[in-house]
Parts: structure tokens; C-alpha cells; sequence
């Protein structure tokens, strides 16, 4: 069973390397990380950590360097594809949580929710907008729709058509699991939330961008 972890990474310098070596310590030894047009040395520090390190030319986003990484873990036939984010602020410890309802055959898809372990106030105010939102628009319902804590079995990642290319790829991977009839589970985790790592989350105005992405994205099916 071939686990994958795909990293996107945009000027994340100081933490991918610590992100690395905490995969590594727990046995998580096949990573791709995706530079997404970073300025910074995002690509040297992860290449050194021995992951494999695709480079964007520009910066695509999110959605970009994460239909990269789940490509690029397809072609390394991956049975397993774990989405991770670089900033800090998931535990290793977590993956273990997180797919085994995939391994245990219960269901395809398995996403880290971190509503109900210690989010801050306002960034669960913001987080529980999007689940309404995605739930208005694609009619699915799911706890932390926005978390970067994700298991995909290899069959699943395979079926997904994803299309945009910036934050609002957290939702749209939702609405994919709805219409190819996927299995999800929400499994309760714990993030690590530092001054950085906040930094790294959706604004007010960071909001409505996904919203209207979403609308969009929602008007071409």
C-alpha cells in the first residue's frame, strides 16, 4: 500500500522543511511537494528534505498545486493520496486518523475536521460560511470543507475533474465527491494554530472571492 503525501507550498520556506522531516519521523516518506511560483527557497529546502518538488513558472493557487500534486502522485501510483498542508499546522499523527476509514474500505474519501478541536472563533465563523455556501450550491453538507487535511484512495483521486485554480478548490473537491457519488467521512482532528499559520487563512474579502468562484463554477455545469 503506497501512501503519497502531496504538499503545496507557496514561499513557505521556514516550515516545509520542518513539515518534511515530521512526515518523515512517522514514516511518511513519499512526498511531493508543489511550488507554487514561489519567491523564496521553498524549492531548495524541500528538494534537500528529499521530497519530490514540482515547480509552477507563476503562481497558479491552491487548486493549481494541488490538481499538480494529486497528478503527480497518480503517475508515482499512489493507492493512497494524502493532501497536507505546509504551513505547521497539521499533526502527523492525524494521517493515521484520517485514512483509516479509507483503508477500512467504509469510504473513498476521508477529510480532517477541525471545527470541534480548538479552531478560533472567527476563523470557525468563516469556515462554517463556506460549508453553507458549498452545501447552497452543491447540496452536500460537510464539517470543514476548507480543511487541507485530506485522504483520497487512488480510485477516487482519479475520478475527480477539478477545474479552478485557487482557494475555492476546497469546495469544489466537495461538490466532485457529490457528483461522482464518492463515500466521505469527516474525521475530528486537532490543528496547530500559530501567529503563522493563522496568517496563512482566508480573509473577509479572501471569503467572498471563494464565493463568487464558487457561483461560477456552480453556472458552467
Amino acid at each position: 500500500m503506497k501512501v503519497v503525501v502531496v504538499i503545496p507550498a507557496y514561499n513557505e520556506e521556514n516550515t516545509i522543511g520542518k513539515v518534511i522531516q515530521n512526515l518523515n519521523k512517522k514514516n511518511y516518506n513519499n512526498i511531493i511537494v508543489v511550488d507554487d511560483g514561489s519567491s523564496d527557497s521553498s524549492y531548495e529546502v524541500a528538494k534537500n528534505e528529499g521530497a519530490i518538488v514540482y515547480k509552477h513558472c507563476i503562481n497558479r493557487g491552491l487548486g493549481g498545486a494541488l490538481n499538480t500534486g494529486i497528478s503527480a502522485a497518480l503517475l508515482e501510483d499512489a493507492d493512497i493520496i494524502v493532501t497536507f498542508d505546509a504551513d505547521l499546522q497539521h499533526n502527523p499523527n492525524d494521517i493515521k486518523k484520517v485514512m483509516k476509514p479509507v483503508l477500512d474500505g467504509e469510504v473513498d474519501v476521508a477529510i480532517g475536521n477541525r471545527i470541534s478541536k480548538g479552531m478560533p472563533l472567527t476563523r470557525r465563523i468563516g469556515n462554517i460560511g463556506l460549508d453553507l455556501v458549498t452545501y447552497l450550491l452543491f447540496g452536500i453538507y460537510v464539517n470543514d470543507t476548507q480543511s487541507g487535511l485530506r485522504v483520497f484512495s487512488r480510485e477516487a483521486a482519479e475520478e475527480l475533474d477539478l477545474r479552478t485554480n485557487r482557494m475555492e478548490i476546497s469546495s469544489e473537491i466537495i461538490k466532485e465527491i457529490k457528483d461522482k457519488n464518492l463515500r466521505l467521512k469527516s474525521v475530528p482532528i486537532k490543528p496547530i494554530y500559530t501567529d503563522y499559520s493563522l496568517s496563512k487563512g482566508n480573509s473577509v474579502f479572501g471569503g467572498f472571492k471563494i464565493l463568487y468562484k464558487l457561483i461560477i463554477r456552480r453556472i458552467m455545469d
